[in-house]
């Protein structure tokens, strides 16, 4: 069964034709106030979620279907060592389409493969977003009026900042985008992103420290609060927490049509000042997020009745290297095959199918 899992998993075109579902519902919303009618949404939420978990739900409703699910692991079967697999397997015959979020990466990928029904990944530890993705097309899209020859500034924790990943993976199909990478060293983009998205698209980009000095040439800046969640040591977040600051004294630097993107929630990264600024698009990228989910769920409701399947990786290895990634679902999940994707075959470079995290083929 086809699902979502990262957001390269549609392409450029399905991603548009997405873009123009959203606007339409966005346009005539009575024209679909019952195109789910009879269709159940199974909403698994293994972490905590405010935004995506509801405006899932609201876009299920809209839609004219209903919504199953938990919010909090404790109330599941998992509480009780229910796998992921087993989980989905469940849920399959209860729901029509499931969405799930998880702190393990890869966990809504191994739903995807034992569900038979469409799963969509609402966000994997710190591994992708690719819902998140879609609202945030679609709110550059509304703002701006265009996807490229754009240059977007992120801000903040790049290393663990899974909407960072997916948006900037997605960007880089679109043209003459530039990007620009503001963190501290310790969050700085990690290596994989880099050099397999940015170099492989050989996009335009560069490092800096500094938020004063990236902003005047900036069309979008996204901005990520520092998360708590992701870290190992207290300590190192308290350090790091207060990195950069959003300010309407800073905003002064900006352009005129810049805006402002920011997945929530947001802690102190930007001064609830800075909300009056027109430029200020988070909120309303909030709602783009309920119309690209209420599309997303049509689209892959009607790729299910039609069959259509998800695509196998290709050119793996099986069970001859081993995920070392403690956040990967292969280190809870014990009975999942080990399979990692050739990324660079010269160099013996191979990547986990579930997590991404590199091995070296001797």
């Amino acid at each position: 069964m086809r699902s979502l899992i990262d957001i390269t998993d549609f392409s450029v075109e399905e991603v548009d034709q997405l873009l123009k579902t959203a606007c339409d519902i966005s346009e005539n919303p009575g024209k679909y106030s019952n195109a789910c009618r009879g269709k159940k949404l199974a909403t698994l939420f293994f972490e905590p979620s405010t935004r995506t978990r509801l405006s899932f739900e609201a876009a299920m409703y809209e839609l004219g279907g209903n919504v199953l699910g938990f919010s909090d692991a404790g109330t599941s079967s998992a509480s009780k060592g229910e796998s992921v697999a087993d989980t989905a397997k469940m849920i399959s015959c209860y729901a029509d389409i499931m969405a799930m979020r998880h702190p393990k990466e890869g966990a809504p990928y191994v739903a995807a493969r034992s569900a038979s029904i469409p799963v969509i990944n609402a966000g994997d530890g710190g591994h992708c977003h690719p819902t998140q993705t879609l609202a945030d097309l679609l709110t550059i899209y509304r703002e701006l009026g265009r996807l490229e020859n754009l240059t977007v500034g992120f801000c903040g924790d790049l290393k663990y900042g899974r909407t960072v990943h997916s948006l900037i993976s997605a960007l880089a199909r679109y043209h003459n985008i530039k990007i620009v990478l503001i963190s501290p060293e310790e969050l700085a983009l990690p290596k994989y992103v880099r050099y397999e998205v940015l170099d492989k698209y050989n996009m335009s980009y560069e490092e800096t420290t500094s938020l004063e000095n990236a902003l005047p040439q900036l069309d979008v800046l996204y901005m990520t609060r520092i998360q708590r969640e992701r870290f190992d040591s207290f300590d190192e977040y308290e350090r790091l927490k207060d990195s950069y600051v959003l300010t309407a004294e800073k905003m002064t630097l900006a352009k005129e049509h810049m805006r402002v993107l920011h997945p929530l929630p947001r802690v102190n990264e930007i001064s609830v000042k800075v909300d009056e600024d027109s430029r200020a698009a988070y909120f309303r990228q909030a709602l783009n997020g309920k119309l690209m989910r209420m599309a997303l769920i049509l689209k892959l409701l009607k790729e299910a009745e039609e069959g259509k399947q998800m695509e196998e990786p290709k050119d793996v290895v099986v069970d001859a290297l081993h995920c070392d990634n403690p956040r990967c679902i292969t280190s809870t999940e014990q009975e999942i095959v080990h399979t990692f994707k050739c990324v660079n075959r010269e160099n013996g470079i191979y990547r986990c199918i579930y997590c991404e995290a590199k091995k070296k083929k001797n």
